[in-house]
């Protein structure tokens, strides 16, 4: 995964000196210093930052409380009001450059960060930060470089060597992955990151396979983990999407792609998925930017972050969220500006409320032809029963009878290889045999009422085969036949007379929508 967005050194404990949080001309200096450090060990920032004002307002410019009071304030993730108080300081002689470097990092203005490093000795903790912000600028070999560097401190940490890997990975050196591995002295079992991004070199050197396991290994390690650490299970699958995002993926490589989306996105429903993802995507108020839950941008690569909002422009449209999907594929092509992806998601987007409102006019103008091939353009319903009704209709309407069969002989098609528990396959045979049988096609017809028969132990689909097979086959018939059940309170009807009675009128068109 993604290094680990906050460098361990942005915490200095302020000095031991003393207060609380009383009027400060009435409490000593050294008392409140006393509680800075209380309200700092205690991890009570917001109250250590307003101790902190109250040592400045009797001791202005004071470095320590300076510094303890931008601490404070980036650690309750107060980064605009931390820059505030760095840039009052900016005329004390008092060096905050790693902290206002950190702010703009975590602000995503990761240029500026990087600048704001200028002239800083390459400490551990700078070059930490600096080697995370060239990892977010995508700037890998001098990622790998700085990380190389940390290397020859002997810096004993597993979050570190977990972010050597993550960068080596990303700077195409998969290959190294696991000779570093030994001479970090980690395996991939040391930790859910470390699985993970051992599955990613698998996945650079195309062992899907071996991938698969090694994602389903970090999967089950970061599930035990972050349970014995009382994570809630929204918090949980949080940190554990970046590993479902890439097991999706590579099952897809596979070839598993019929659990693809269910995999990713742990549901069966859409309007599930949609509830889920956004908990990952959030929008700010009263802005068009979008961005990902808090920490999960540090932890997805510039793939897997594409991923989750192509997934996400898909479902809306699956669930007719036009606008919504139409907002979101508007602020891709910034986000993501060396992909093809959101230009081909804006054309899906945009076009299909016009090809669906082309059908809709043409249909009323009687262009029956023209309206079927507009809705024809819409992949992601032709399977839907509503679509599927109104294409046939469109089409025999038209004249088209060989292309309205096509339409039914699809959809049986696409729902026979669906995964999916709301199935609509008995109903659509259903029709198709009925459409078939209406037009001529009584063989046909006759196959997919036994199909339905003999899988389904449809009733209907049996007096349907009973009588088209009257037709063809007497035999047959003669075969379905026992297996109707005789009904209650027939006897003594007379046969002759019943024969003399007129059958069942019907409609001509021999089609009726179903929805």
């Amino acid at each position: 995964m993604a290094p680990k967005p906050k460098p361990t050194q942005a915490k200095p404990s302020p000095p031991p000196s003393g207060g609380t949080s009383f009027s400060p001309s009435a409490v000593p200096l050294e008392d409140l210093f006393s509680a800075l450090h209380r309200h700092a060990q205690s991890l009570e920032f917001d109250q250590a930052a307003k101790v902190a004002d109250q040592v400045l307002a009797i001791a202005p410019g004071d470095e320590d409380a300076v510094r303890c009071k931008v601490v404070a304030l980036i650690k309750s993730d107060a980064i605009d009001k931390a820059l505030a108080a760095i840039a009052d300081a900016g005329r004390l002689p008092i060096d905050l450059r790693f902290y206002k470097a950190y702010c703009l990092y975590r602000q995503n203005k990761l240029q500026e960060a990087l600048d704001s490093l200028d002239g800083q000795e390459r400490d551990s903790v700078v070059l930490q930060l600096e080697s995370q912000i060239l990892y977010r600028l995508g700037r890998m070999v001098a990622c790998t470089e700085s990380y190389e560097k940390l290397q020859r401190l002997k810096i004993d940490s597993v979050d570190l060597k977990t972010n050597i890997i993550a960068a080596m990975i990303a700077a195409g050196r998969a290959s190294e992955v696991e000779r570093t591995m030994d001479a970090l002295k980690v395996k991939s079992s040391s930790s859910f990151e470390l699985a993970y991004n051992t599955a990613c070199s698998l996945i650079e050197k195309k062992k899907y396979a071996e991938a698969e396991q090694q994602l389903l290994s970090a999967r089950r390690i970061g599930q035990e983990m972050l349970m014995e650490e009382d994570y809630a299970d929204e918090e949980i699958e949080t940190e554990l999407a970046p590993i479902n995002v890439q097991l999706a993926y590579v099952r897809q490589l596979l070839g598993h792609t019929k659990n693809q989306l269910k995999l990713m996105l742990s549901t069966k429903d859409v309007s599930d998925s949609l509830r889920k993802l956004d908990r990952l995507i959030e929008k700010s108020a009263g802005s068009k930017q979008f961005q990902l839950a808090h920490g999960l941008d540090f932890k997805l690569s510039l793939r897997q972050k594409e991923a989750l909002y192509s997934n996400r422009v898909l479902l809306l449209l699956q669930a007719n969220r036009i606008d919504q999907a139409q907002e979101l594929v508007s602020a891709l092509p910034e986000m993501f500006p060396d992909s093809v992806a959101p230009a081909l998601l804006q054309a899906a987007v945009f076009s299909k409320p016009a090809l669906l409102a082309l059908a809709q006019i043409a249909a009323a103008a009687n262009h029956f032809q023209i309206s079927a091939d507009s809705l024809s353009k819409v992949p992601d319903i032709q399977h839907t029963p509503a679509t599927v009704a109104t294409l046939v209709t469109l089409k025999e309407r038209s004249g088209d009878i060989d292309g309205a069969l096509a339409v039914l002989d699809s959809a049986i098609q696409w729902w026979k290889n669906a995964m999916t528990e709301d199935s609509k396959l008995d109903l659509i045979m259903q029709e198709t045999a009925s459409f078939k049988l209406n037009h001529g096609r009584e063989q046909e017809a006759a196959q997919l009422y036994e199909e339905l028969v003999k899988n389904h132990q449809s009733v209907e689909a049996l007096v349907g085969l009973i009588s088209t097979a009257a037709r063809t086959n007497i035999e047959k018939a003669e075969h379905y036949e026992k297996q109707l059940r005789p009904l209650a309170g027939l006897k003594g009807i007379n046969a002759e007379s019943l024969e003399k009675t007129g059958g069942r009128s019907t409609l001509k068109g021999g089609w009726t929508p179903f929805g």
